[in-house]
């Protein structure tokens, strides 16, 4: 469902995929060929929600920004794993949220980055680029290398290539 909010309706290109059954609510602007899926909630109704272009925000995912304080700032080519939440924080171009991970107000995930599954990235975090991170609370493991590169932008490819499948389902 695509609703406003006080005003405010999401701005969604035509290149992008948004499931039926996820919510998309207030001050949401997704980029080009981005993506929201099965049941996930983008709710832009106490502050903005970006979502940069190529970008995945994958099932049973919840957005959600701190009223009056932190956005949700998502890069481009980023993949979102299911069930992940992203509160209130900045994550730059080019990085994997793992399944079920959690990032909290006022953090930062640097470009290159891949956060693992089911990690908790605690408040105020300034993760540097190009680093791995993993844990409750999530802390530095190592540094990533070409290799993992590849492997951050072969998931968001992925999901462009869903994406690309999913529009002309709902066309036909």
């Amino acid at each position: 469902m695509i609703r406003s909010y006080q005003g405010h309706l999401p701005r969604i290109p035509a290149s992008c995929y948004v499931d039926p059954s996820a919510q998309v609510i207030g001050d949401v602007t997704l980029g080009e060929r981005s993506s929201v899926w099965m049941n996930a909630v983008l709710r832009g109704d106490v502050h903005s929600i970006r979502v940069g272009a190529h970008s995945n925000v994958q099932d049973c995912c919840v957005l959600h920004g701190q009223r009056n304080l932190y956005p949700v700032i998502v890069g481009d080519w980023v993949t979102i794993g299911h069930n992940a939440t992203v509160h209130g924080c900045v994550v730059e171009d080019m990085v994997v949220i793992g399944i079920g991970a959690t990032i909290l107000n006022h953090s930062r995930i640097g470009e290159g980055c891949i956060i693992a599954a089911g990690s908790v990235v605690p408040e105020h975090t300034q993760v540097p680029p190009r680093t791995l991170w993993a844990g409750v609370p999530a802390k530095l493991r190592r540094e990533l290398d070409d290799k993992d590169r590849a492997l951050i932008l072969e998931y968001a490819q992925n999901y462009l290539d869903y994406t690309d499948i999913y529009l002309k389902e709902v066309v036909a």
